[in-house]
């Protein structure tokens, strides 16, 4: 078994009601709670997290400069920045998510699990560019958006295309692949489950960005 990931959660000390802790101890991480981003940043000499969560939201101040302090310390930790409704987006901060107050722990949760690394003895991942699929629980991971469950159909269908981009798939080899027949005469089974997905893993489905229509031809899916 893994052992369980350590985060970091920066977070002010007038947090009260508005604290993460609750979801993330209930979600069964172990934390490390500071109160400023100087006391992250001094723990940092120190120590290593899994994640880093700065909760600039119950702080005086934006939190920017000490993010981008704290990027600069561990370069390679997953950093989730959280700010209040007021506050504009700044991707200066250096954090790989950005959230705005309010949020539900479950969208937070969501965000936590696509940083982190999942423990292999539980789950094998297939990796593509933004899409995470996993495939033991059968469900995909988009840019950090929110993690969709998908049929055994589906999850085949996505795993297909993951594990051959930037190739054009014919309809013939993906009803193969996937409904293990290559008659073609009816595949709108294969045109609805193609729709499936772009509504998982698309911001607009109906213009696809990553799977795209070669006409006549088949299917490509393409991150670049």
């Amino acid at each position: 078994m893994g052992t369980t990931p350590l985060l970091l959660l920066i977070e002010g000390h007038a947090a009260g009601s508005e604290s993460l802790e609750p979801a993330l101890t209930r979600a069964g991480y172990q934390l490390r709670i500071v109160n400023t981003g100087a006391e992250a940043i001094e723990w940092l000499t120190e120590y290593t997290a899994d994640l880093i969560i700065f909760d600039a939201s119950t702080m005086r101040s934006s939190g920017i400069r000490n993010c981008q302090r704290i990027r600069k310390m561990a370069e390679r930790t997953p950093i989730i920045h959280s700010r209040s409704i007021t506050d504009d987006e700044d991707r200066s901060a250096g954090a790989d998510i950005y959230l705005q107050r309010p949020y539900s722990g479950r969208k937070l949760l969501n965000r936590v699990r696509a940083l982190l690394p999942a423990d292999s003895d539980q789950e094998e991942i297939v990796r593509y560019g933004p899409l995470t699929l996993y495939r033991n629980k059968r469900s995909v991971e988009v840019d950090g958006r929110g993690e969709y469950i998908l049929t055994p159909k589906l999850a085949l269908l996505l795993e297909t295309f993951i594990r051959h981009p930037n190739e054009l798939l014919s309809r013939r080899k993906l009803m193969l692949d996937v409904w293990d027949t290559d008659f073609i005469g009816d595949t709108r089974t294969l045109d609805v489950h193609i729709r499936w997905i772009r509504e998982c893993i698309e911001t607009d489905p109906g213009k696809p960005r990553y799977l795209q229509t070669v006409r006549g031809k088949g299917y490509l899916l393409s991150v670049i």
